[in-house]
């Protein structure tokens, strides 16, 4: 394999370096829902772009998934409260930096034992991190702590960090892959008072810098300020959401926002929360009607200390901003108030900028010694809903799906408490273990496992029936109805933004027969005689179907899903497995060649012309070219060549070809090279030179040699420029 030609190389890993020096900083991304979220075990959210900056290209807060569609910069957790003397105490875990995270960098105070790590763990039977305790199909777990002044491990000093409030938070983040919240990830923290102080008045926040730019259109950090004052901000109040979206960075690229909302809360006297009429407090048994419980909204510039949205630069400052919230102020949506000078905060947030966004909620009191309180938020994804306006409109209309998909985050928050007052009623407890459970969806049926096979011009798509079997967790009854295949439009991964959510299109759906439901095609038409095995799998595939005149070379999104019949007493509509957790990707193509005497293989396109119709636009575009072998035998050396005979390079193919070894596929293709699939009669080559030079236009030949057979065979193509 050739290696990538990276730019800067020395200077891309200086940041990286700097994180390593601490020793217990660990990070991932969320990879099962839509949204690739950075999260690390530090209670730090997005990685400020490190991954552009670096060779790992990892996102920060990506969506949907592999748009190139940023939305984070970097987030965090704020803890604030007063000492028995009323002093102010606040602990972040991430403040404003122009470079992010790194070991002592004031506001980054919270730490974790040396070789701490953030832990992964699944609620899928089948997934290597499967884990009874799982809340979702994919959590990420972490315990830090404010209580060190110093890097644990190292002798670095933590700016501005000389009064911890001694509290260990244990973290957890959740996503699902379901199709109704792949849009989101929960953060749930767990905050444990480890001090010898009763605090009073505590608020919690998630704070976050939020951006949202296309980074495959502007590439990350371009142009400096520039590229991060081009956001609108706003906050909707009966949502707890705050917002973010791109006013006017990159249009027509980024129609898209991220959310940040508050789900619930609770301590020692029982839940939180700011809608609640009347709160049940566990200590007394009592119904409390004084909910003092509020959520507040907050958003500043870094380094502007302008009345209207102040830099908190101080600890009070930090503190008074998880206290008072901008939807409190006169100016909020009244230009005549007071002082407003004719505009509101709102229409100030709306307009471009680079800005911050606080959403904290408060007060807790008596929070004594070994007490433990418990918040709950979200980061919220959607697509903006197209009317036809610019995105500086920012009207109801556009944010449709952002408001429902709030509302499916909140419904996830509340799992077993239907009429949502922190209390386990009668006929909710349906995991039956006699506590309020949150944190349970309704389920659609399993993933069908899937195979994918492409041929000649043919794509042929077998999966098993374990579908059948599941239970819908809120219901408990077996309700599968139907199966349903997916295939992407031709070009989906060249042309625009890449979004499978969008670019899939439903080929074909079949359902149980006789139930009065859907289509009643029944199963006859796809289910095979016999089940079919395949090398190396002991899954019995039970259901074949075929999609036929499809170019070769090209690569095509499939997926398989399962439905459910919906449950009508509930008000609940069918249930639909996500696409996005099974799609492969599969490139038709001429199958392993047996005789290459009678079979010749050859290059296609020829001639290759510069910008083919498949090779889409690219940050790296001379190393993301593709032209392809075909008709190669199972195992073979190719061997290009110019005319005069000097060696241009070599590639080895056999039959499990995956396409690793160009960065087509790693720009284009799936996320997992695994998740790849080829007709192992093909393979494509970069066009770049085994030193990684880009050749030039011209007559090239190319040689095939059996590995097996030794058979030796040429061929021609043509470079047009």
């Amino acid at each position: 394999m050739k290696r990538h030609v990276i730019l800067g190389f020395w200077l891309t890993l200086l940041a990286p370096l700097a994180i390593e020096a601490q020793t217990s900083f660990d990070e991932k991304t969320t990879t099962a829902s839509n949204v690739r979220l950075n999260v690390t075990n530090l209670g730090t959210f997005g990685n400020a772009f490190r991954g552009y900056r670096s060779a790992s290209g990892n996102p920060s807060c990506e969506y949907p998934a592999g748009s190139g569609i940023e939305h984070l910069f970097e987030g965090g957790l704020w803890i604030g409260a007063k000492n028995s003397s009323g002093q102010v105490l606040v602990s972040t875990s991430a403040y404003d930096a122009p470079q992010g995270y790194a070991p002592g960098r004031g506001g980054f105070e919270f730490t974790a034992s040396p070789g701490s790590t953030l832990d992964e763990r699944s609620s899928l039977f089948d997934n290597r991190f499967f884990d009874p305790a799982a809340v979702s199909h994919q959590d990420y777990t972490a315990t830090f702590t404010d209580s060190n002044i110093t890097i644990p491990g190292t002798q670095i000093p933590i700016n501005d960090h000389d009064r911890p409030m001694n509290v260990v938070v244990d973290m957890e983040t959740y996503n699902w892959n379901f199709t109704f919240t792949d849009f989101l990830v929960i953060v749930n923290f767990k905050v444990r008072n480890a001090s010898n102080v009763t605090y009073e008045d505590l608020y919690l926040g998630l704070w976050n810098n939020t951006v949202v730019r296309n980074v495959n259109v502007t590439p990350a950090g371009a142009g400096g300020a520039a590229f991060y004052n081009k956001g609108g901000n706003g906050y909707m109040d009966s949502l707890n959401l705050a917002y973010c979206f791109d006013a006017t960075g990159d249009p027509g690229f980024t129609e898209s926002y991220i959310g940040q909302k508050f789900l619930g809360a609770s301590d020692k006297n029982g839940f939180k929360h700011p809608a609640l009429d009347s709160v049940f407090n566990t200590q007394t048994g009592l119904w409390d009607t004084a909910n003092t419980f509020n959520v507040n909204y907050n958003s500043w510039v870094f380094n502007d200390f302008s009345a209207d949205f102040a830099f908190p630069a101080t600890e009070d400052q930090r503190y008074r901003k998880m206290e008072e919230g901008l939807e409190d102020d006169p100016c909020w949506d009244d230009p005549t108030a007071g002082n407003c000078g004719g505009t509101t905060i709102q229409a100030l947030l709306e307009a471009s900028g680079n800005r911050s966004d606080l959403i904290s909620a408060g007060p807790i009191n008596d929070f004594a010694p070994g007490d433990e309180i418990e918040f709950s938020f979200a980061y919220v994804l959607a697509k903006k809903n197209e009317d036809g306006n610019p995105n500086t409109d920012n009207n109801r209309t556009q944010r449709t799906n952002l408001i429902a998909n709030a509302g499916w985050a909140q419904q996830a928050f509340n799992g077993e408490d239907q009429n949502f007052n922190g209390v386990l009623d009668p006929g909710e407890d349906n995991d039956g273990d006699g506590q309020l459970t949150r944190f349970i969806l309704p389920s659609p049926p399993a993933i069908p496992r899937t195979t994918i096979v492409p041929s000649d011009n043919q794509i042929d798509i077998y999966w098993a029936d374990n579908s059948r079997n599941s239970i819908d967790p809120i219901s408990n009854e077996k309700d599968f109805e139907g199966y349903r295949v997916y295939l992407s439009r031709q070009g989906f991964d060249v042309t625009g933004v890449q979004n499978l959510a969008e670019d899939f299109n439903l080929i074909a759906q079949y359902d149980q027969a006789g139930n009065g439901l859907f289509n009643e095609t029944g199963f006859e038409a796809i289910a095979l005689d016999e089940p079919v095995f395949f090398e190396n799998d002991t899954t019995a595939y039970v259901y074949k179907y075929t999609i036929e005149n499809i170019p070769n070379g090209w690569q095509y999104a499939v997926a398989v899903t399962a439905f459910d019949r919906g449950n009508p007493e509930s008000n609940l509509e069918s249930l639909e497995s996500s696409f996005l957790a099974n799609n492969y990707r599969a490139f038709a193509g001429t199958l392993p060649n047996p005789n290459m005497e009678e079979n010749l293989p050859f290059a296609y396109p020829n001639p290759y012309y510069y910008g083919a119709a498949w090779e889409g636009r690219s940050n790296f575009q001379e190393e993301s070219r593709k032209i392809i072998f075909a008709n190669l035998p199972k195992r073979c050396v190719i061997r290009i060549y110019t005319v005069s005979g000097d060696f241009i390079d070599e590639i080895r193919h056999d039959e499990n070809y995956s396409g690793s070894d160009i960065r087509w596929f790693e720009t284009f293709g799936a996320e997992d090279a695994s998740e790849n699939r080829f007709s192992g009669g093909e393979h494509a080559w970069d066009l770049l030179s085994l030193n990684s030079q880009i050749i030039s236009r011209g007559l090239y030949l190319f040689s095939v040699q059996d590995l097996d057979s030794g058979e030796r065979t040429t061929g021609k193509f043509i470079i047009i420029k």
